[in-house]
């Protein structure tokens, strides 16, 4: 009889040890995505850039406007400080008697006022952000006004 005791009291330590070291691993895994500084699953980032990537390339002046409402939609459903928020680059391109000039303008301000429908514009996309988010938007073409 007092062997089978025993043999129920260790059968219990190593249920309770694996118990443990599989509390230890799923802290571990949930807590990698904060340690990487993204918070977001690879699954949450893909889906967080395809909302950008069908934009990507030479594009018409409507769909320009549409990605920056969709960039407006996204940065407004930012809670976390700026991690989410991306930031669009306008470099405008005119070409003039002296050739073409190029320059920033609109960063992080991104408004549709200044692009023609009609005109084609070049879109693209740089994964800087935590976990290999989309966090700058450059576009380049002419503007209105140039």
């Amino acid at each position: 009889m007092e062997n089978a005791s025993k043999a129920l009291i260790i059968a219990g330590a190593i249920l309770l040890s694996i118990l443990l070291i599989s509390l230890g691993i799923m802290i571990f895994t949930q807590s990698q995505d904060v340690v990487t500084g993204s918070g977001m699953t690879e699954a949450q980032v893909s889906a967080f850039n395809d909302k950008f990537v069908k934009y990507e390339g030479k594009r018409k002046g409507t769909m320009v406007k549409a990605l920056i409402q969709e960039v407006l939609a996204t940065n407004s459903e930012s809670t976390d400080n700026d991690e989410i928020e991306v930031k669009v680059k306008f470099v405008k391109t005119k070409t003039n008697s002296g050739g073409n000039t190029a320059g920033d303008a609109g960063v992080n301000n991104p408004s549709t006022s200044e692009i023609v429908n009609n005109n084609t514009y070049t879109v693209s996309l740089s994964y800087g952000g935590p976990g290999n988010r989309v966090d700058v938007i450059t576009i380049s073409g002419v503007f209105k006004g140039d």
